[in-house]
């Protein structure tokens, strides 16, 4: 799989934080593998989890993150999605160095074009660039 699949594939079991208990996520995680329609290799599909399983465990660290950057908003009123999205690019951005912020944001914007409302893309680009920002 090449990095913007796997990177979608990451966001797709990330999202399923919002729906279910730290105790199910171990299940969820293995019906993910199981049953997602997308070939990968062992490689791969440890890759996916790992970058879950990093992120999962600074959810809470990146979550306060975002709550300081998003002027108006929090993370309780962002949507699931655009919330998954920003949750995936500030973990590149901020903890993950073979990931450069630029490519973070695009991948980011990508992704909510994909699997976000019509004004996702916008919305999740303009939290994003706080964090370039507000950085320089």
């Amino acid at each position: 799989m090449n990095r913007r699949t796997l990177r979608e594939q990451v966001f797709k079991l990330l999202f399923r934080v919002e729906f279910n208990s730290k105790e199910e996520m171990e299940e969820q995680c293995r019906l993910f593998l199981e049953h997602e329609d997308v070939e990968m290799s062992e490689k791969d599909a440890d890759y996916i989890v790992g970058k879950y399983t990093d992120i999962h465990e600074k959810l809470e660290e990146i979550d306060s993150m975002i709550n300081e950057k998003a002027k108006g908003w929090s993370t309780d009123r962002m949507g699931k999605v655009d919330l998954t999205i920003i949750r995936l690019a500030v973990y590149g951005m901020k903890h993950d160095e073979t990931v450069p912020e630029g490519v973070a944001i695009n991948e980011a914007v990508e992704l909510a074009k994909k699997f976000g409302l019509d004004e996702s893309a916008g919305f999740v680009n303009g939290v994003l660039a706080k964090f370039v920002s507000d950085a320089k």
